[in-house]
C-alpha cells in the first residue's frame, strides 16, 4: 500500500468522473489528489483514515473530502479471504472549478465555495442527506454523460445545503505527507490497521521504517499529528465502538477484542476520546 498524490483524471482533463466499484474487498492505497471526492458505500464495513481522524464506515457511509486531504478506506481483517462480492460503492471526482465552467451566478458558486471548504476536513452526512443522494447515485450507472453531469449538479446541491453532517478530520489538520517517506508511514498505517487487537511495541513498528524509537516518535506524529499510543487508542476504541453495538458482546468482551489489556486501561481511554463510559455510549445506542 502506497500513499501518494494520484491524479485521478486519467480519461483527460475531466471536471467530473464516476467511478464503480463491485469487488470482494476494497483496494485502495492512502492517498490524496487535487480534486473533491465524494464516497458513498453502498454496501461494506471497515476503517477509514480522513487526514486525523479515524473511524469506521458501514453500509450507506457519505463523505465527502477536499482536495489533497489524505484518506483511505480499508475492510475489516475478515474480508480478505472472502470472495463472494460483498463490496459496491461509488465514487464522485470533481474539480474545484466545476460550477465556474456552468455558470457565473454569484450566490451559486459562494455556495460551492463554502461546500469545498468545509470538505477541506472531509464531511460525514447523515441519513436524511445520504437518503436523498442514494436515490441519485441508483440510477447513475444506466444514465448517460449528460444525464450523470446533471445528477452531479444536483448531488452537489444537496450537499451544500445539507446540515446534517460532522466534520472528521480537525480543524487544525494539514497535510504533512510527501512522496519521499510515503511507503514508511502507509507501512505503519497498513500494520496498525490490521494488528490493532494485539500487543503492539514501539521497538517493531520503529522497524518497519528502519528508524531507532526515538526517531520514529519524532516521524510519526509529525506525519499523523498524533502520538503512536494515541493513534493506536482511537482505532482501537472505533473498534469498540463497533462492538458495542451488538449485545452479544459484553463490555469485557468488547475491551479485548478491541486489543486492551484490562477494563480499567480500556474504560479510561474510552472516555478520554468518546467522553463517555463504554457502557454509557452502549446505553445511548439503545435508548
Amino acid at each position: 500500500m502506497r500513499s501518494e498524490l494520484i491524479n485521478v483524471n486519467h480519461s483527460g482533463n475531466k471536471s467530473v468522473r464516476i467511478k464503480h466499484i463491485d469487488n470482494n474487498r476494497l483496494i485502495s492505497s492512502f492517498h490524496f489528489h487535487d480534486m473533491c471526492e465524494l464516497v458513498w458505500i453502498e454496501r461494506s464495513q471497515g476503517k477509514r483514515i480522513v487526514g486525523d481522524h479515524i473511524g469506521n464506515f458501514e453500509d450507506d457511509d457519505l463523505v465527502l473530502m477536499g482536495p489533497n486531504l489524505p484518506h483511505i478506506w480499508q475492510n475489516d481483517k475478515s474480508y480478505e479471504d472472502l470472495e463472494d462480492k460483498l463490496v459496491k460503492s461509488t465514487v464522485i471526482y470533481f474539480s474545484i472549478d466545476f460550477f465556474s465552467l456552468l455558470t457565473d451566478d454569484q450566490s451559486v458558486l459562494t455556495l460551492v465555495e463554502d461546500l469545498v471548504s468545509r470538505a477541506s476536513r472531509g464531511l460525514a452526512f447523515e441519513k436524511d442527506t445520504s437518503r436523498k443522494v442514494k436515490a441519485i447515485l441508483l440510477g447513475l450507472e444506466d444514465n448517460d454523460g449528460f444525464e450523470n453531469i446533471v445528477a452531479v449538479v444536483e448531488i452537489i446541491k444537496i450537499l451544500a445545503r445539507a446540515k446534517d453532517f460532522k466534520y472528521l478530520s480537525s480543524i487544525t489538520f494539514k497535510n504533512q505527507y510527501d512522496e519521499k517517506d510515503s511507503n514508511r508511514i502507509n507501512k505503519v498505517y497498513q500494520f496498525l490497521m490490521k494488528n490493532f487487537h494485539n500487543d503492539i511495541h514501539l521497538n517493531e513498528v520503529a522497524e518497519l521504517c528502519n528508524m531507532t524509537p526515538n526517531s520514529f516518535c519524532r516521524f510519526f506524529k509529525m506525519r499523523s499529528q498524533k502520538s503512536l499510543t494515541q493513534f493506536i487508542n482511537e482505532i482501537r476504541v472505533g473498534h469498540a465502538c463497533k462492538l458495542l453495538q451488538s449485545e452479544d458482546y459484553s463490555i469485557a468482551d468488547v475491551c479485548y477484542a478491541s486489543g486492551f489489556n484490562n477494563p480499567t486501561n480500556f474504560n479510561k481511554f474510552f472516555k478520554a476520546i468518546k467522553g463517555m463510559k463504554p457502557s454509557d455510549y452502549r446505553n445511548r445506542l439503545n435508548s
